[in-house]
């Protein structure tokens, strides 16, 4: 049984309630971070919040949903520990996951996506981690948070 942890701002508040609702059916254990309505937050701060829930540890993945998925993968890209990937398609959530082990998955409210947005959770869930050479890659970039 996944847990995951899920959080959007005033943009993506249907779209959450989607997700959560298909998440559920599949048996996970969900975490929802707000907000609950269209009322105007800033979401970094909302950002900020998954982000440090999810690294006191127990989650499996989390979702961050803005208006677009770009300003919470942005913020959530900060957070020491955090690979957020903001996935458009099948092959993106597959490769966020396959290559980049990403830990976060954005997405847009706002957004036309060409396949359904549980299609691409589905599909990142799905995937294994392939290890080896991109595990060597995923060092380097964590890396980078000890440097900058």
């Amino acid at each position: 049984m996944k847990k995951i942890i899920i959080a959007s701002d005033h943009g993506a508040v249907d779209l959450k309630d989607k997700i959560i609702s298909f998440l559920k059916a599949k048996n996970c254990v969900i975490k929802d971070m707000g907000v609950n309505s269209e009322d105007s937050v800033d979401y970094p701060d909302i950002a900020v919040n998954a982000c440090r829930e999810f690294n006191q540890g127990g989650y499996d993945f989390g979702i961050l949903l803005c208006g677009t998925g770009i300003g919470m993968s942005l913020a959530a890209n900060k957070i020491k520990g955090i690979r957020c990937a903001l996935v458009h398609d099948l092959f993106t959530a597959e490769m966020a996951k396959a290559h980049n082990n990403a830990n976060f998955l954005a997405f847009g409210g706002r957004v036309k996506y060409s396949v359904p947005v549980t299609g691409m959770i589905e599909k990142f869930m799905d995937t294994a981690f392939a290890g080896d050479r991109h595990q060597r890659r995923i060092a380097k970039i964590m890396e980078i948070e000890n440097q900058c």
